[in-house]
């Protein structure tokens, strides 16, 4: 096959993100001495300035990290449901599910913490050494990509009525983001300037690290983000609603390490976070291929790719969860793989079909809405399609419709 990609190779060090800024902010942290971690922890609080449509220091991060000499782990940056985020809470509130915006679907953070905290133990830099490159391009801009507008743009309304503290970052003068146009987040700069300020005295640099892992459980950031919580905002119910976080859901969470879920293939042991990342998926994707593949590219093996893929994302459905433990050896075992292997037909399926794990009826939400396949003439697009927790009056007010 032919590219126009080169083949990249380097005798000191590489870094490859989804944003070249990001890249090159962690690139510059190893000609500056700092190691892959340090990279890795400056790219990310770079991304939360260039790529906000798609990631935030307030959101989750699944972390797989692979010391020298050492063996593979997970560091999970996924936060927990609040205490009071219960089902009767919810129902209380007249709600049959989980609004999909607003605050009463806020976990507890936990990106900032995961990062710091691979900082901590991995690292060689200080918070001010990291967090240096994000402050600069929210400081003073830079140009956003297409898609940062395009997201505003879908948003615009919400963020005019409901989320007016981002519509001043956001929509400036009314306009969404423009390609070629310096884009700034004068108010995330001021954050993490006063954050390194307050932890500037606590000692050397691990000191330095807890201290801003203190700031944000418990300090200003968190009384932002509780005050943020318990503000009435519109959601996807069409009602507004006050959040559930505390600030003791705040300073009780923190994240850690565990190790991966495995899956040995064609000689390699690939590595993803635990089911509560829904990472295993892609190891069954795996387990459910058979031993001699098509020819690569080929009608036939996208084909069992994608049936391959339906099914792993049907026992998703049915077994990934928090509230009981996932079967996840059983869900990856040769033997229940060859037996759902044999699923795949020579046309594409349009049912949800999650299996039986050692012969346990599957559990399915009964938001879970799995159609028939219908042959529409002249329409086919979307004919049958699997819908998941799709509520009977979507799409609701308040909800936004980018991806």
């Amino acid at each position: 096959m032919f590219t126009t990609r080169p083949t990249l190779q380097g005798t000191f060090g590489m870094v490859s993100s989804t944003h070249w800024l990001a890249s090159q902010s962690a690139m510059a942290v190893l000609e500056d001495g700092g190691n892959a971690y340090d990279a890795a922890v400056a790219g990310a609080f770079v991304l939360h300035v260039v790529e906000p449509h798609l990631n935030g220091p307030a959101g989750e991060v699944p972390i797989l990290l692979a010391p020298a000499g050492g063996e593979a782990r997970v560091l999970c940056g996924q936060g927990v449901a609040p205490a009071g985020a219960t089902v009767a809470h919810y129902r209380g509130l007249g709600l049959d599910l989980v609004p999909g915006t607003g605050p009463l679907a806020a976990a507890v953070p936990g990106a900032f913490d995961a990062w710091m905290l691979l900082l901590r133990d991995h690292g060689t830099k200080s918070p001010a050494d990291v967090l240096k490159y994000a402050i600069g391009y929210a400081e003073h801009g830079h140009a956003p990509v297409d898609n940062v507008g395009a997201t505003v743009e879908t948003v615009r309304e919400l963020f005019e009525t409901e989320w007016t503290s981002s519509a001043e970052v956001y929509l400036p003068g009314g306009k969404a983001p423009r390609t070629g146009e310096l884009l700034r987040n004068p108010a995330l700069a001021a954050t993490w300037k006063r954050l390194l300020a307050e932890v500037a005295r606590a000692g050397d640099r691990e000191a330095q690290i807890e201290a801003a892992r203190e700031v944000w459980r418990t300090g200003f950031i968190a009384e932002a983000l509780i005050r943020q919580a318990s503000r009435p905002t519109l959601d996807t119910s069409g009602e507004r609603h006050t959040g559930t976080l505390t600030g003791d859901d705040l300073a009780a969470w923190s994240a850690s390490y565990e190790a991966p879920a495995t899956y040995d293939w064609n000689g390699w042991t690939v590595c993803k976070a635990g089911p509560w990342s829904q990472g295993p998926v892609l190891l069954q994707q795996l387990a459910l291929l058979p031993p001699e593949l098509p020819a690569y590219g080929s009608a036939d093996y996208v084909h069992l790719l994608v049936e391959g893929c339906k099914l792993a994302m049907a026992d998703r459905e049915a077994w990934y969860g928090d509230a009981a433990e996932v079967p996840l050896e059983a869900l990856l075992s040769d033997a229940y793989n060859a037996e759902r292997r044999t699923l795949v037909g020579e046309r594409a399926s349009y049912e949800l079909r999650p299996g039986s794990p050692g012969g346990r009826a599957p559990r399915l939400s009964r938001y879970a809405r799995v159609e028939a396949a219908v042959e529409r003439a002249g329409d086919a697009a979307g004919a049958g399609e699997p819908t998941v927790a799709m509520s009977a009056t979507a799409p609701v007010p308040g909800e936004p419709t980018a991806a």
